[in-house]
């Protein structure tokens, strides 16, 4: 492969090299936010008729209306039609990510408070969530392990994906096999901004969803910028990311192939490894150069220390960030802005990718810094119950009655003056 890009990070450059590190950020492009927005606005107009026009003119040429929902039948027939040992690794990949999501769902929370008030907070599935697959390059069953089961394990009632046709008018075949695995039967053979569109607005065929997640292309992403609001969306998918962090312990062969898995992802996909030992940095750069050139680009930081390694990490904010050092669960206890962290000698990322039950659906482009991992918390809300006592409204009414008139709303203040006479009796 060619050589790595190599650059030093001086502890006065911290945040410039993380800057430099992220691909240039780009305004949105108003002409594809247009022909989005045109798309949207064709399908919430003609329906499945938009929906037939977007998959002929996108690789289904001979798609029709009745192959907008994929039947049970068909689901059916390609898992029995799959390879039984994909099937079982992607019957244990559910099964780590299911047992993890349901260990971190966030459970009902009842309280009494000092006055004497009780608050409940219910965790309340959504109705309905869309999941999006997409296609591309390849298909993506892991994705869609990703998005079904914390919907599944929140409780949502109603799990409806949708993955682009292909030629024969079906997504491919081993998406409907996983859905058939997962137990799901409403399956769409939409893509792009048509399948976000018809997933938020609905269409005869497709019922509208409250949630939609999954990763896409830029069309998808910027279709679920224009319809958040409308529906719940689980963030913007851009290019994937690693970081990582590493001393002498470090196997560089390992990292070498842990920065070429992540450039395996897209020309755009950003693979970087800090470090604060020079013989650590040659020795990855010549692990590398026994591979043939990579699909994106990597990149190696020498910085002056390992406190720079870790600034330089929280600075970026990866997707993925691995530590890969001798003391690595001490200094991921220092992290804070990663979408997932990875420690210790067997730290590749590609198990977090698959089956180690942590989902992949993370933020990418620096917003790690206030966004989390795809969970059963994606597909939840948080609905508050509250009972006031009569001693909380003896106690609570007259600063009640004093905020609301600083605020110059006197009619709260009565609403709620009037239970406290009604208390006493109706003086």
């Amino acid at each position: 492969m060619s050589a790595p890009v190599r650059i030093r990070c001086a502890p006065d450059q911290i945040a410039a090299c993380a800057s430099a590190l992220r691909p240039p950020h780009t305004a949105a492009d108003p002409e594809l936010s247009a022909i989005v927005q045109a798309t949207i606005d064709d399908v919430r107009t003609r329906g499945d008729m938009a929906l037939v026009a977007h998959a002929r003119q996108f690789g289904a040429p001979s798609f029709t209306e009745n192959q907008v929902r994929v039947p049970v039948s068909t689901l059916r027939a390609a898992r029995a039609a799959l390879d039984p040992e994909l099937a079982r690794a992607i019957e244990i990949a559910a099964a780590q990510v299911r047992d993890f999501a349901t260990a971190v769902r966030p459970s009902d929370t009842e309280v009494e408070l000092a006055h004497g008030q009780r608050i409940a907070m219910r965790v309340v599935p959504v109705a309905a969530a869309g999941c999006y697959v997409p296609g591309g390059r390849a298909a993506y069953p892991s994705s869609l392990v990703m998005s079904v089961v914390p919907a599944q394990v929140a409780g949502v009632e109603r799990i409806a994906v949708a993955s682009p046709p292909g030629e024969d008018g079906l997504p491919p075949h081993v998406i409907l096999a996983t859905a058939e695995i997962l137990g799901i039967d409403e399956v769409y053979a939409v893509g792009g901004a048509a399948a976000i569109a018809a997933l938020a607005y609905g269409t005869p065929s497709v019922a509208p969803v409250a949630v939609i997640t999954g990763p896409g292309s830029s069309w998808v992403q910027e279709a679920k910028r224009q319809v958040s609001g409308q529906v719940g969306i689980d963030g913007f998918a851009g290019p994937s990311e690693v970081m990582i962090i590493a001393d002498a312990s470090a196997d560089p062969e390992a990292m070498a192939l842990d920065l070429l898995a992540q450039a395996e992802h897209g020309p755009d996909s950003v693979a970087a490894l800090a470090s604060h030992d020079p013989t650590v940095i040659d020795a990855v750069a010549h692990a590398l150069s026994g591979y043939e050139t990579p699909i994106g680009a990597v990149t190696l930081v020498d910085c002056e220390s390992l406190d720079d390694a870790v600034g330089l990490s929280e600075a970026f904010a990866a997707e993925h960030l691995e530590i890969c050092c001798a003391d690595a669960a001490s200094i991921a206890n220092r992290i804070r802005q990663a979408g997932a962290v990875f420690i210790g000698p067997n730290c590749a990322t590609a198990y977090g990718d698959y089956v180690a039950g942590s989902n992949h659906v993370l933020p990418t482009g620096g917003a790690a810094r206030f966004a989390s991992a795809l969970g059963p918390s994606t597909y939840l809300r948080r609905m508050s119950i509250v009972e006031m006592t009569d001693t909380a409204v003896a106690q609570l009414t007259p600063h009640l009655e004093k905020i609301a008139a600083a605020e110059g709303f006197p009619i709260h203040g009565r609403s709620a003056a009037v239970r406290n006479m009604s208390r006493e009796g109706g003086r």
